[in-house]
């Protein structure tokens, strides 16, 4: 039988991508994506809900990531979901779900992002803090 690992986001940066490099040498790319979900309630009320993923790209895409990508920026992302295990300080068994990112298209304009010129982009996009850093 078949099967797809296919995962598809397309939001903005929480903060700037995370560069680090591997004791072989290879560069990977740690980035904190936003999207979010809009809906109206049945009391007529304007609901919205910000998702926070995790991507990790390789090698020369986890380059152009950290020298392209800042906070702010509008970035579409094709992946595969894959999950670690890893144990916390105090040995307990942790599990992290992340994507791991095979293509990658940075959507908003070269200069546009990183800034928080009257709280938003221009255009009126907000620009996304990433809770967890």
């Amino acid at each position: 039988m078949a099967s797809v690992n296919k995962a598809i986001i397309l939001g903005n940066l929480g903060r700037d991508p995370e560069l680090r490099h591997t004791p072989g040498g290879k560069a990977v790319a740690t980035l904190r994506i936003a999207t979010n979900e809009v809906w109206t309630d049945q009391s007529g009320e304007r609901q919205e809900r910000t998702e926070w993923h995790t991507v990790v790209v390789w090698g020369r895409q986890a380059e152009n990531c950290n020298q392209y990508l800042k906070k702010g920026r509008s970035v579409y992302i094709e992946g595969r979901l894959t999950t670690r295990k890893w144990q916390d300080k105090d040995g307990r068994d942790r599990y992290t779900t992340e994507i791991v990112g095979e293509k990658m298209q940075m959507l908003s304009p070269k200069g546009d992002g990183g800034g928080r010129q009257g709280g938003g982009r221009p255009g009126g996009e907000p620009v996304y803090d990433d809770p967890a850093g």
